[in-house]
């Protein structure tokens, strides 16, 4: 099963991986370290290119459970925007979920916080503890010494830009310093103007990366030249907006614009990356690591020689609670809004200004059917049929229909559903533990997104001209991408459309209109993904956009009458108040908490 994946890398040195736990502990819990050793590591292995890179190994092998159930998944900063619902079994199931949805009652304590944060630095760690074995090793016993510590320093960038992203002010804390030396530093220090500091350190991480990884890897999922270009253009992307203490944009640096454009040329003229046929090759197991978008994917395995493999437990609640195909839980659930973004005009062009004034108002009943007014009467992106799960149409491009008992909450989340990051219903990439876990890999980063960011950067730098192709080639790949999205009469559950933007024809293509085309495509392109909150705060309109979108929902479901979103403190979640007790008035709160 699975054979398609290359699992050189996940299956070998499976002993390092507990190998690696046993030297990295780092942490004040006792209780751990007060057990006898089932094996002992002596210096002088540690010491051995062949234990060495089972450290490097170790570290990689950490990074799903940075992305687990704790959780860094993207599906969680999707809820926080105005994507998706929770979801699941109500209000009451995982309730610090809702809280943070609707950005009431969050606080220090809020659940689901703390796991985050600990998994994140534990990973750290780990990252940590293998750069300083690959530095005292000797270039000549060692010729990997360059690009292993270039793929360390990536991995540990990826990992603090998580953090950055979630918690804005966190201690960065790297492989020099010592356990008395790690209560000691600050995630916020007095002298610190802003925050740049901290993002010039995330910044030089992925730099050392770009500058000393090959362009390709001969095992899946080890970074590349070209991955860690992607994190820098990323990471200058939030560099170009800096904030000031209260989380708000107080500008635009041209100069690390400009930076970010370098790189994102650098992958987009290499020739090793181009946009996928169809948008499907990027949401199917099949194409794990073989998708021409994919620039670098979290590696998830089910049949590797482990008894239940490498899993992506991060997922395990989004699949639909529809017997007999899945078990659990109905998380992750498509907002009337992201629904209505999809809908266009006669001339297949996004409805800016009023695509939200459209209503499911039928009974429940109705809403199960493609008679349903809501969807007949309307035109939609194509992109709709690979993002949202609704009654009536395919399951992820089989002839199974999805259908409303796969809806556990109707009343309160509505029949739509998140389709991406899940699995056909016959995938042998599913498992079912009540829970219903998937193998299929997670992409961090794809071409798609670096072109998007590339109109961004010349849209700000004032060459919005520049921009108009590149988003007109996204739009005509999405018109192209309806083949799997058929009836199994061959027929299209919804009349689908979306043209290129002509300008003098369709649109007048000034740098406001084509800011507005940018900020919409990436909504559509990236929906669901967890990308939309980041973007909405770095670019410094969240507050607006979320309480826009409040206004609107709480009218369609009474449980988002209590949401708002304060500027000035939303924009990021609290510091666990578990961390701030831990470093015992070293940390500071986020402001607003």
């Amino acid at each position: 099963m699975k054979n398609f994946k290359n699992y050189t890398m996940k299956r070998r040195l499976l002993s390092y991986i507990i190998s690696g736990l046993l030297v990295i502990s780092t942490t004040n819990c006792k209780d751990y370290l007060d057990v006898n050793p089932k094996g002992i590591i002596t210096e002088e292995q540690l010491t051995s290119p062949e234990y060495t890179d089972g450290l490097v190994t170790a570290a990689y092998a950490y990074l799903p459970r940075v992305g687990a159930f704790d959780t860094m998944n993207p599906w969680i900063a999707s809820i926080r925007s105005d994507d998706a619902y929770k979801g699941g079994g109500g209000l009451d199931d995982q309730p610090a979920w809702y809280q943070m949805e609707v950005f009431s009652l969050v606080n220090p304590n809020v659940g689901n916080n703390d796991g985050v944060w600990f998994q994140t630095y534990s990973g750290i760690s780990r990252v940590n503890t293998a750069i300083n074995a690959v530095n005292r090793m000797d270039e000549a016993t060692y010729p990997l010494k360059t690009s292993r510590l270039a793929e360390l320093r990536f991995l540990r960038g990826w990992m603090y830009l998580k953090l950055k992203q979630r918690y804005r002010w966190i201690p960065y804390i790297d492989e020099n310093a010592t356990v008395e030396e790690i209560p000691t530093i600050s995630n916020h220090p007095d002298d610190a103007v802003n925050d740049l500091g901290l993002w010039q350190k995330i910044y030089e991480d992925f730099k050392f990366a770009a500058e000393n990884l090959p362009e390709s890897q001969a095992e899946v999922g080890r970074a590349t030249k070209y991955a860690a270009e992607a994190f820098l253009a990323k990471t200058l992307l939030w560099m170009a907006y800096p904030e000031d203490e209260r989380n708000q944009v107080t500008g635009i640096d041209a100069a690390k614009l400009t930076e970010a454009l370098e790189y994102c040329n650098s992958i987009i003229n290499s020739g090793k990356y181009s946009l996928a046929p169809d948008f499907a090759q990027n949401f199917l197991l099949e194409y794990d690591n073989a998708s021409p978008e994919s620039i670098w994917e979290l590696q998830f395995t089910i049949d590797d020689g482990t008894p239940r493999g490498n899993l992506n437990e991060g997922n395990g609640l989004t699949a639909p609670w529809w017997n007999p195909y899945f078990s659990c839980c109905d998380f992750h659930k498509a907002s009337y809004n992201m629904v209505n973004a999809f809908r266009v005009d006669d001339q297949g062009l996004p409805l800016f200004d009023t695509y939200n004034d459209a209503e499911v108002t039928a009974s429940a009943s109705a809403e199960t059917t493609n008679e349903l007014p809501y969807f007949a009467n309307n035109t939609w992106d194509p992109r709709l049929g690979h993002t949202v799960a609704i009654p009536d149409f395919p399951w992820k491009y089989q002839d199974i229909l999805y259908d409303s008992t796969g809806s556990r909450q109707p009343a309160t989340y509505g029949y739509f559903h998140s389709m991406k990051e899940n699995v056909r219903t016959d995938s042998p990439g599913l498992y079912d533990e009540f829970w219903m876990y998937n193998s299929k890999n997670q992409m961090e980063v794809r071409y798609d997104e670096v072109l998007l960011w590339k109109a961004e950067i010349l849209i700000q730098l004032g060459r919005e001209q520049e921009a108009l192709p590149i988003i007109n080639q996204i739009r005509e790949r999405a018109a192209n991408s309806t083949g799997r999205l058929k009836l199994p009469d061959g027929s299209f559950p919804v009349t689908y459309k979306v043209e290129p933007y002509v300008d003098g024809v369709n649109i007048n293509w000034d740098k406001n209109t084509a800011w507005e085309a940018l900020v919409w495509e990436n909504r559509l392109e990236m929906a669901m993904e967890g990308r939309r909150f980041y973007d909405l705060v770095r670019w410094g309109i969240a507050a607006e956009v979320m309480n826009t979108y409040f206004e609107k929902e709480s009218k369609r479901h009474s449980w988002i009458e209590i949401a708002y979103f304060t500027k000035g403190r939303d924009e990021y979640l609290p510091i666990p108040q578990a961390q701030m007790n831990w470093s015992q008035g070293v940390y500071k709160q986020n402001v607003g908490y």
